[in-house]
C-alpha cells in the first residue's frame, strides 16, 4: 500500500514530528510505501530519524516566512501560498498515485479532499477541537481564530476518515459519522522503570504559550519555598526562552531552574528525573505524559483539554489538577518530592499502564483503518 503523509516540516522537535517518525518507520518496515511531503523543510534534516526507505519531498511553499508578521501580511501572502501549495501537491500526488493521503491538519487540510488523484483522504488532528480559541489572541487575530474554528467542522466533513486522539475530543466534534479515535503510541520502550532517586522534576516541550511554562514557574516558586535541594529542568526550545529565563530570575529561581535545549535522547532526560510536570494550557494528547509513563515517572499535570484524563489515572500513577491551578500543582509536586515510597509506587503503576499505548497495539488500529479504506 502506498501512503503519503502531509506535514509542514519534520525538522522540529515537537510531538507531532516524533509521532509521524514512529508511524512512518513502523509502516515502511512492514512493506508500506511511504512518502512524507512537507512545505517548510528549508533543506533541514528531520529532527527524528526517518528510515532511508521513506521518500521525503519538500514543496518549498514556506508558510513560516510570514510567521510573526502582521495580520495584513498574512492576508496578502496566504492565498498565493495556498495556490502554490495546491498546485505543487497535486503534481506530486498524481506522480506517486498513493492509495491513501494523510493530512496532519496543516495548511493542506482545506483543499486536499478536492485533489482528484485517486487516493482516499484521511485527516488526523494532534490538537483539540478548540485549539484555535485557546491561542488567546486578540483583535483581528481573534476574529480569524473564531472564524477558522467554526469552519473546521466543514473541513473535517470532506475527508474519508477523520482521526482524533481522545474520546473526549471526539465528543467536541459533534455528529461526524466518519470519526475514529486512535491514540498516539509510545515512541520508545524502556526495559525497566527509572530509579526515581534524582532530586529533579522535569518538564518537556516547546517554549511556547501553549505549554504554560510561565505557570509552572509560578508553581515552582511555591515548591522552592517549601522544599530545598531539588531542581526543575525545562527541556525544549522556542520563542519564549528569554522571557521564561527572565521570569525565573525575577522569582528568585535562577539557582534551581535550568533550561535545557531540545534533545534527541529524551529517554535519558526522563531517566535522570523523578517526576514529570506538565503545565500545558491545552493539548491534543500530551505525548510527554506517555513518554514519562514509559520510563516509570509519576506525573503532575493540568487536566487540560485534551488528553491528560485519558492517560493519567489521578491518584494512581500521577496527579491531575485543575487547569491553571498553580497552587494545586505545587502541592502535588511537593507531595511526590517528599515521599519516595509514593513516587516509586506511582512510578511502578505508570510503567505498567504505559503498555496500553504500545506501538504494536496502536499501529494495528492504523493498519486496520487503511485496510478498511481499500475495501470501501
Amino acid at each position: 500500500m502506498k501512503l503519503v503523509y502531509c506535514i509542514s516540516a519534520t525538522h522540529n522537535s515537537g510531538g507531532m514530528e516524533r509521532v509521524l517518525a514512529t508511524k512512518a518507520n513502523y509502516l515502511v518496515a512492514r512493506g508500506y510505501d511511504i512518502t512524507v511531503v512537507t512545505t517548510d523543510q528549508r533543506g533541514l534534516s528531520p529532527f527524528f530519524p526517518l528510515d532511508a526507505r521513506i521518500r521525503c519531498v519538500d514543496l518549498g511553499v514556506n508558510y513560516e516566512t510570514n510567521n510573526g508578521k502582521s495580520f495584513l501580511n498574512k492576508l496578502v501572502h496566504f492565498p498565493f501560498k495556498q495556490w502554490r501549495h495546491r498546485r505543487r501537491l497535486s503534481r506530486v500526488l498524481r506522480e506517486i498515485r498513493p492509495d491513501v493521503t494523510v493530512s496532519m491538519f496543516c495548511n493542506d487540510a482545506t483543499f486536499l479532499p478536492s485533489i482528484k488523484d485517486g487516493s482516499r483522504k484521511v485527516l488526523e488532528i494532534h490538537f483539540s477541537r478548540f485549539k484555535r480559541l485557546q491561542y488567546d489572541r486578540k483583535g483581528l487575530w481573534r476574529l480569524a481564530d473564531v472564524w477558522r474554528n467554526r469552519n473546521e467542522a466543514d473541513v473535517v466533513a470532506r475527508f474519508d476518515r477523520f482521526v482524533v486522539l481522545t474520546h473526549e475530543d471526539s465528543r467536541y466534534w459533534g455528529n461526524q459519522p466518519h470519526i475514529a479515535v486512535i491514540p498516539n503510541a509510545q515512541t520508545f520502550t524502556s526495559d525497566a522503570p527509572a530509579p526515581l532517586e534524582a532530586k529533579t522534576v522535569v518538564a518537556v516541550g516547546r517554549l511556547t504559550y501553549q505549554k504554560g511554562f510561565d505557570l509552572l514557574l509560578q508553581a515552582w516558586a511555591e515548591v522552592y519555598r517549601r522544599v530545598s535541594g531539588w531542581q526543575l529542568a525545562i527541556v525544549g526550545d522556542g520563542e519564549l526562552r528569554s522571557a521564561l529565563s527572565a521570569q525565573a530570575e525575577s522569582l528568585g529561581l535562577a539557582g534551581c531552574v535550568t533550561f535545557v535545549p531540545a534533545t534527541k535522547d529524551v529517554v535519558a532526560v526522563y531517566r535522570d528525573a523523578s517526576v514529570l510536570a506538565m503545565s500545558s494550557r491545552y493539548e491534543g494528547f500530551g505525548m510527554v505524559l506517555l513518554e514519562a509513563q514509559t520510563v516509570g515517572l509519576p506525573v503532575v499535570s493540568f487536566a487540560c483539554k485534551c488528553g491528560p484524563s485519558e492517560i493519567v489515572n489521578d491518584g494512581v500513577d500521577g496527579y491531575l489538577v485543575a487547569p491553571g491551578d498553580v497552587d494545586a500543582m505545587a502541592d502535588r509536586l511537593v507531595r511526590l518530592m517528599q515521599d519516595g515510597a509514593l513516587r516509586r509506587r506511582m512510578g511502578a503503576r505508570a510503567f505498567a499502564n504505559a503498555a496500553r499505548f504500545s506501538t504494536d497495539a496502536v499501529m494495528k488500529q492504523w493498519m486496520a483503518l487503511f485496510d478498511s479504506l481499500k475495501k470501501d
